[in-house]
C-alpha cells in the first residue's frame, strides 16, 4: 500500500540549506510515497534487470575469489553505459533519489572490479592500458555544457558548485558566451582550489547598486582578469587536468564557428577567447583572439579574423565533443533566455500543457525553416535584413538539450539585467536556484558517469607512471595563476 508523502517532507525538500539535508528529505519522500520499495524490487519493465542481476552476481563471485582474470574476461565482454536498458530514462522519473538499486549496486561492482584489475600485479602494464583504453572508448565520455547566459552565468556557477561539491564534476566542459566565463573559471586551478573562487562572496562588483548598468566592452574584459588566470588551453590543462572548450562565432561571412580548446588552439590565450564568446552582436565588439608564441610573448592569433558570441552558432556543441573527446553523455546546464522556450527536460515527462509548448515550436521551427527557403533571394538583397534572419535561423535550429539536463526554471527577469553588472541580492539567487535545481539530478549523474569517471582517473594514473602529468605547475603556471 502507497501512503501519500507528508507535507513536511515536501517542505524539507524545498527548504534544504545543503544537498546533505536534501538527500535526507528525499530518502524521507520515497519511504513516505513508497518508492523506496520499488528502488528495493528488481522488477521492472524497462530493463532487463534478470540479465542485470545475474552479471552482478556473476562479478561479485569473481572478485570475493580474487579471480582477476577472469574480472578482466568478463569486462571485455564490453563496457556499455546503456547495457540491458539500464539508462533507460524513466527508470530516473519515479524515485525522488536515484534509481533500482540494483543499477547503483551494479554500477559500483564494475567500478570495484575495474579498480581491482588496475591494482593487479599479474596484470602488466601494457595490457592494463590496452585494456583501459579500449573499455573507455567503448563506454564513451561525459561531458558538462554551459550554455549561453549573459548574467545568468551565475546559475551556471550554483550548477557547478553542486556538481563539484557532490563529486561528480566532469573533466571535459564546454561554455558558450556566459557560460564560458564559468567554465574558464573551473578549468584554469586544481580541482581542490575550485571551491574558494565559486563563493558568490567573491563574485559581485560591489560599486553595483541595484541600478543594473550594462558593462562596456572594457569593463568585461577588466571582470575577466579579475576571475580568470592569463593562461593559453594548453596551459590551463596542465594546470587542471581539465579540457575546457570555448565556442565562438564568426564575425564575417563565409566563416565557421570554431571550438576552441587544447587539441584545436593549445596556444590561444583563454581570456580573449572568453571575451570573444560573450561579444554579444550589435551590443560588444568582435574580438581579435590572442596566443603566446614560443618566446612567451602576447601575440595576434589570426590577426584577419574577429569573432563574436560563440552560442549564436554553438551554444551546446555535442557533435564537436564527440569528435574530439569521444564524448557520447551530455549533461547540460541550460540558462540561455534565447533558448529556453527550445529547452525540454526530455529526462521527464511532459505535463500536458509543456507538451503543446513543445508541439507549438517544433511546429513555429517547421515553419520558419520553410519560409527562410521561400524568401532567401529576396533577403540576400537586404543584407541587413538577411544577417537578421540568417542570425534567428541559426538559434532556432539548434539543439540545447542533452542527456541529463539541467534548465533554469522559468522566472521573469528585466531584460536590463541580462547583459548588466548584478548586485549582491541576484547573484545569490542565480546560484542558489543552480545548486537547488541541480540537487535532483545529482544522482542520475553520479551513477551514469561513475564507470567514465573511474576509467578516466585509472588511464591518469597509467600514463602518469613516472611523470608528473596533469596537476604538476611550472613557476611561470604558479606566478600565472596567483
Amino acid at each position: 500500500m502507497l501512503f501519500t508523502p507528508t507535507l513536511s517532507a515536501d517542505r524539507d525538500l524545498v527548504t534544504a540549506p545543503d544537498y546533505a539535508a536534501w538527500s535526507k528529505a528525499a530518502h524521507e519522500h520515497d519511504r513516505k510515497s513508497g518508492m523506496q520499495a520499488w528502488r528495493d524490487a528488481d522488477e521492472s519493465k524497462h530493463f532487463d534487470y534478470k540479465a542485470i542481476r545475474a552479471r552482478l552476481e556473476k562479478l561479485r563471485k569473481l572478485s570475493a575469489a580474487g579471480d582477476v582474470k577472469g574480472l578482466l574476461f568478463v569486462l571485455n565482454e564490453g563496457i556499455h553505459g546503456n547495457i540491458d536498458g539500464m539508462g533507460h530514462e524513466r527508470l530516473y522519473q519515479k524515485a525522488r533519489f536515484g534509481t533500482k538499486k540494483l543499477i547503483e549496486d551494479y554500477v559500483a561492482e564494475v567500478v570495484a572490479s575495474l579498480d581491482k584489475i588496475a591494482a593487479a600485479r599479474s596484470i602488466g602494464r601494457e595490457e592494463k592500458r590496452d585494456f583501459f583504453r579500449r573499455a573507455q572508448h567503448c563506454y564513451g565520455r561525459s561531458a558538462l555544457l554551459l550554455s549561453g547566459s549573459g548574467s545568468f552565468l551565475f546559475f551556471h556557477i550554483g550548477v557547478v558548485k553542486a556538481l563539484w561539491e557532490a563529486g561528480v564534476l566532469p573533466s571535459i566542459l564546454s561554455g558558450a558566451s556566459g557560460g564560458s566565463i564559468v567554465a574558464a573559471m573551473v578549468c584554469t586551478r586544481a580541482d581542490r582550489e575550485i571551491g574558494a573562487y565559486l563563493d558568490q562572496r567573491k563574485l559581485a562588483n560591489p560599486a553595483v547598486r541595484g541600478d543594473h548598468r550594462r558593462l562596456a566592452a572594457d569593463e568585461v574584459a577588466a571582470r575577466l582578469a579579475e576571475l580568470i588566470p592569463d593562461l593559453t588551453f594548453q596551459e590551463a590543462y596542465e594546470v587542471s587536468g581539465r579540457h575546457l572548450n570555448v565556442s565562438v562565432a564568426p564575425a564575417e561571412k563565409h566563416q565557421n564557428g570554431r571550438l576552441l580548446n587544447a587539441i584545436t588552439a593549445p596556444n590561444v590565450l583563454i581570456r580573449e577567447a572568453v571575451l570573444a564568446s560573450c561579444a554579444v552582436p550589435g551590443v560588444f565588439p568582435p574580438v581579435m583572439l590572442m596566443a603566446r608564441d614560443d618566446a612567451g610573448s602576447r601575440v595576434p592569433y589570426q590577426p584577419d579574423r574577429r569573432w563574436v558570441d560563440g552560442s549564436v552558432t554553438h551554444d551546446i556543441p555535442t557533435r564537436r565533443l564527440e569528435r574530439l573527446y569521444g564524448v557520447n553523455h551530455h549533461i547540460v546546464s541550460q540558462a540561455n533566455p534565447i533558448a529556453l522556450p527550445f529547452a525540454t527536460d526530455t529526462r521527464k515527462q511532459m505535463a500536458p500543457i509543456e507538451a503543446i509548448q513543445h508541439a507549438s515550436m517544433t511546429t513555429f521551427k517547421a515553419w520558419l525553416n520553410v519560409n527562410m527557403v521561400i524568401f532567401q533571394k529576396p533577403l540576400e538583397l537586404i543584407p541587413p535584413l538577411n544577417s537578421v534572419a540568417n542570425l534567428a535561423r541559426s538559434v532556432i535550429n539548434q539543439e540545447y538539450t542533452g542527456d541529463i539536463n539541467i534548465i533554469r526554471p522559468p522566472k521573469f527577469w528585466s531584460p536590463a539585467k541580462i547583459l548588466s553588472d548584478l548586485g549582491q541580492e541576484d547573484i545569490d539567487e542565480l546560484i542558489d536556484t543552480g545548486m537547488r535545481t541541480a540537487w535532483p539530478k545529482i544522482e542520475m549523474v553520479r551513477t551514469q558517469t561513475a564507470i567514465s569517471r573511474a576509467l578516466e582517473a585509472i588511464l591518469v594514473k597509467i600514463d602518469r607512471a613516472g611523470d608528473d602529468g596533469p596537476g604538476h605547475r611550472s613557476a611561470a603556471l604558479k606566478k600565472a595563476v596567483r
